[in-house]
């Protein structure tokens, strides 16, 4: 017998058995023979142009109904769902776009999404108002069937979670896998969800709104957790996708929509914003432009405070074009003295003597606009441009000083609450404020025997707010007293007592690009966790307790220093220098959902 034939009675080999056949959805529900593998799309659905799918559960077998053509009344249906999608920013093509396979279960409450939206509303809407309540809880109904609205969910919890001041009830982690812990915690393990699912989908070819905000969450979420390179790159993924989506076009708002057309016109301001506010403060260039239209206080009668703060904010950041962060980055060359001085000149304009706003905002707006005067002072130095005999005070040695008194006047006037809700973002400019002030006070010789409050009066106070302040205390402070301490070596510290100016070196040369020594400060160094409790504050503001020198009320041309209102709402009464204050466009976010309104009375 030759070698390899079976003989008649070897016994034949064990087969395997045969894959059960499944007719996919649309064969099945037409009672038509599925003419396909199971794993790519059948014949009858790619002819009748039908999305393919098994997703329907198979059921016992019994009587058979009506074998009538269906493919209409499929089609009908898919096209509905398509249409439902597209009206939230989706696209239903990707096959990705069901999470069920890709979520770890068991990680988020209701009450937990519930707490998180409360708290966005409540604290970060005001400077960052690009979501729609209503439309919210119709994303948070579509997380489980859209992997794009579940990533969306996600960010934003994170976003929150990470927020210095938010706190979680016990009761969020009922009936989740998770155990209970602190917010920070859960919001690291929220965000490396997010971030991990969004990787199983291509959101970049066909972004969406909703793709947008995400990536602009991510961002917030990195820059509370001090890694600004992982900041910055979402932060230019987010402008990136809404050029691709056309939103630096005007015409891309053309939509019947007014809801969804208003909060995408914010959106790309509030990317204007952020990205030059971010620009400044690590040396990283632009990508937006002013090439749309502001929104209008008419497009919602009942925001009309707050889409006055945020217009206010979108002014003050619109003069830092390519020009100045061109300048500012050492990438052009060409600054003159006059263009300078009308930029401090646009600064001191920018924002009214009352502010219609919450106090949030007013917060961010006025203080900012003292962090932007002293950005403008430190590239007027760098160039040679200020002079001790100069006509204006923004071209001359002293605006810091300045600069800080209005600070100081102005920080006295607003709640810790109102300060604490824009965390590390303004303990960054109050920071660079007080590190401007430092080498002023170095170099340019200052009468110290005056009854007047003096620079070394206000380097005090902010000393003081910055360590007050959550956040500020175990990261800035050490930072802030070693500078000091290099640049006056004779300041008592555990006092805060500053020393006599003495008269020194020049100081220009603290702001040469050339000097490797200079100490212009930059703003990376942040860490918004781990500070310890707050202390008693009074109902006006800051006490400034381990000062001793109180702080002088901002006069008004009337002389009357702020009073509260009629209303539990705030006359925010300018103060007296010629120049003011600019924006924090990350961390801004007002008091609570009954927000205090700063207007005029």
């Amino acid at each position: 017998m030759a070698t390899g034939i079976m003989s008649e009675s070897s016994p034949a080999p064990a087969s395997a058995p045969a894959p059960v056949k499944r007719a996919c959805d649309a064969c099945h529900r037409r009672k038509v023979k599925c003419i396909g593998d199971g794993t790519k799309a059948c014949k009858n659905c790619t002819s009748a142009g039908l999305t393919c799918t098994y997703n329907a559960i198979p059921q016992k077998k019994g009587p058979k109904g009506s074998r009538a053509k269906v493919i209409s009344e499929l089609r009908e249906n898919q096209r509905q769902t398509h249409l439902a999608a597209q009206r939230h920013g989706f696209d239903l093509d990707d096959s990705a776009q069901t999470p069920a396979h890709l979520k770890r279960p068991g990680l988020l409450s209701m009450e937990m999404i519930t707490s998180c939206v409360d708290y966005y509303f409540a604290h970060l809407y005001p400077t960052q108002p690009i979501l729609h309540r209503l439309r919210v809880g119709e994303t948070i109904g579509m997380m489980d069937n859209n992997v794009e609205a579940y990533c969306l969910v996600l960010s934003l919890c994170a976003y929150m979670m990470i927020q210095p001041n938010m706190v979680l009830p016990m009761t969020a982690f009922e009936g989740l896998e998770v155990p209970p812990m602190p917010s920070l915690q859960l919001g690291h393990l929220l965000l490396h969800e997010a971030l991990r699912i969004r990787k199983g989908f291509n959101y970049i070819e066909n972004p969406s709104v909703w793709t947008v905000i995400t990536s602009f969450f991510f961002f917030g979420s990195y820059f509370c957790l001090d890694k600004h390179n992982t900041a910055w790159f979402h932060l230019r993924e987010a402008s990136t996708l809404a050029q691709i989506m056309g939103m630096h076009d005007e015409n891309h708002y053309c939509m019947p929509d007014v809801v969804e057309s208003s909060r995408r016109r914010r959106l790309y301001w509030l990317l204007f914003v952020t990205e030059r506010a971010y620009a400044l403060q690590q040396h990283r260039p632009l990508t937006l432009q002013a090439t749309i239209n502001l929104p209008t206080l008419d497009e919602d009668p009942a925001e009309t405070v707050e889409l006055n703060g945020f217009l206010h904010l979108v002014n003050l950041f619109r003069p830092f074009d390519d020009t100045f962060v061109g300048l500012w980055n050492k990438a052009k060359s060409g600054c003159t003295t006059l263009y300078l001085a009308q930029l401090q000149q646009q600064l001191s304009d920018a924002l009214p003597a009352y502010l219609h706003s919450t106090e949030s905002q007013a917060v961010d707006l006025r203080c900012s606009q003292q962090w932007l005067k002293t950005m403008v002072w430190q590239l007027s130095i760098s160039h040679g441009f200020l002079s001790s005999a100069a006509t204006e005070n923004a071209m001359s040695f002293k605006y810091p000083i300045e600069v800080s008194r209005d600070l100081v006047s102005c920080a006295s006037q607003f709640s810790q609450q109102a300060m604490e809700v824009h965390g590390i973002g303004l303990i960054e400019k109050l920071f660079d404020v007080a590190c401007t002030l430092t080498d002023v006070m170095s170099c340019v010789p200052y009468e110290q025997y005056t009854f007047e409050y003096g620079p070394r009066d206000y380097l005090n106070q902010m000393m003081s707010l910055i360590s007050t302040l959550r956040g500020g205390q175990q990261r800035y402070m050490p930072l802030l007293l070693s500078k000091i301490n290099e640049a006056m070596p004779s300041l008592p510290t555990p006092g805060y007592a500053i020393p006599a100016i003495p008269s020194g070196s020049r100081v220009e040369e603290l702001y040469d690009s050339s000097n490797p020594h200079s100490s212009a400060p930059t703003s990376g160094d942040s860490t918004p966790f781990d500070s310890p409790s707050l202390g008693p504050v009074g109902p006006h503001g800051f006490d400034f307790p381990d000062m001793g020198v109180p702080v002088a009320p901002a006069p008004t041309s009337a002389g009357f220093p702020p009073v509260m209102s009629t209303g539990g709402q705030f006359n925010d009464i300018s103060v007296s220098a010629p120049m003011q204050m600019f924006p924090d466009s990350m961390h801004a976010y007002a008091g609570t959902a009954g927000p205090t309104k700063f207007e005029t009375g």
